[in-house]
């Protein structure tokens, strides 16, 4: 078989010229007989192909990875932002973490937080527009959303926001209240008000709570001891129960309690009976006890914050045997010396040893005079002996 030595295609022994390639075949037959193999150029096609991808997977997975590594930078300055409470330059930065790596579920957690941890700062912002508005309502109101916005979050920096808001209820819900005491609310609004600043964790609320207390304290002794001198010891004994409520560690209350019981039991025993028991007792001793056992230290009016007279004064037992149930008698009068009221009110605590000192005070709710225009009488001094 003879070929073109030039491009391997088949001829005849008496042709002149490759009727392919066109070019004059050699005048020797033998050099027709080696075939030339021609390499394919076809196969450059497929080569090359196979080399860019190669290429371009090499640099498309070198650009990933670049990508990433930019993408975790941000994620961890987006955190340091965070904690720094810069919630804005966070976000930005959550957002150009997820440009790099649109796959990024922590950083597109993170950006969503921060959205919510921007609309909490804005409503808490607001809140504070309300709370010098006095709209303590609405600003309590922006305050729950804005913590339930946080409620599917949790970590170091939600709990550091959650803090926030914790802070900024107390201190409306302590404006509120201190807004609402400035009107002089009744004793039954007092009552709701101290399980209200009670239940608020913050100094200032505890300071609230105290003042509040001390003015239920106040008022339930003075109607006690209205209802004990009218001899009613049964609404005596109810008015201390229930101001006991809401101060259980009230000394001047459970004294107070203390000496109904007593003056109860005493006012259904018989008189007979201590009387006798005083006729026991020596001469010398019977006297001091019966008619000197007690020495008024000091006996005075102030007025307490919201005005109300309040008298005070202290006693000393100069008796040699205990004495109970120790009740002074006084009267409040003008600077013309003219009586304007007289009352009676229990020393407590309620039993005096020899040489020991007890209290009285009460407060008048409906006097507005001012103490300074008074002078406090004590009249008489009256006790019991066991």
């Amino acid at each position: 078989m003879l070929h073109c030595p030039y491009c391997g295609t088949n001829v005849k022994e008496d042709e002149q010229f490759c009727i392919k390639c066109g070019k004059q075949l050699p005048s020797d037959i033998y050099h027709r007989m080696n075939r030339k193999k021609k390499f394919n150029k076809f196969w450059f096609l497929p080569l090359g192909i196979l080399l860019l991808l190669l290429i371009s997977s090499s640099v498309f997975y070198l650009v990933l990875l670049n990508y990433s590594t930019q993408a975790k930078e941000l994620f961890e300055q987006g955190g340091e932002s965070v904690l720094n409470e810069d919630y804005e330059e966070a976000r930005v930065l959550f957002e150009e973490s997820l440009n790099y790596k649109k796959n990024f579920p922590q950083a597109a957690v993170s950006l969503d937080f921060m959205n919510k941890a921007l609309t909490v700062e804005a409503a808490m912002a607001q809140s504070t527009d309300l709370l010098e508005k006095q709209d303590y309502q609405q600003a309590l109101s922006l305050i729950t959303e804005a913590e339930n916005d946080l409620r599917n979050f949790n970590g170091p920096a939600v709990n550091q926001l959650i803090e926030q808001i914790v802070t900024k209820r107390n201190t409306i819900k302590i404006a509120q209240l201190e807004n609402v005491l400035e009107q002089e609310p009744n004793i039954d609004n007092l009552k709701i008000l101290l399980w209200e600043a009670d239940a608020i964790n913050d100094p200032d609320a505890n300071s609230i709570t105290l003042d509040i207390k001390n003015q239920i304290i106040d008022f339930t002794f003075s109607r006690a001891s209205e209802q004990l001198n009218k001899k009613q010891f049964n609404d005596a004994y109810i008015l201390v129960e229930d101001g006991l409520k809401y101060a259980p560690d009230s000394e001047k209350l459970l004294s107070l309690q203390t000496t109904i019981e007593n003056e109860q039991d005493a006012f259904e025993t018989a008189q007979q009976q201590r009387l006798e028991q005083a006729m026991n007792t020596a001469a010398e001793e019977q006297q001091v006890n019966e008619n000197d056992a007690i020495d008024l230290l000091s006996a005075a009016i102030n007025s307490d914050d919201q005005g109300r007279l309040v008298v005070k004064g202290e006693v000393k037992s100069v008796a040699t045997i205990p004495i109970n149930s120790i009740l002074v008698e006084y009267a409040l009068l003008n600077r013309e010396g003219i009586e304007l009221l007289s009352n009676e009110i229990y020393v407590y605590p309620d039993r005096l040893y020899p040489g020991e000192k007890g209290n009285f005070e009460f407060t008048h709710f409906d006097m507005n005079e001012q103490g300074k225009n008074l002078e406090i009488v004590v009249n008489k001094i009256t006790w019991y002996t066991d």
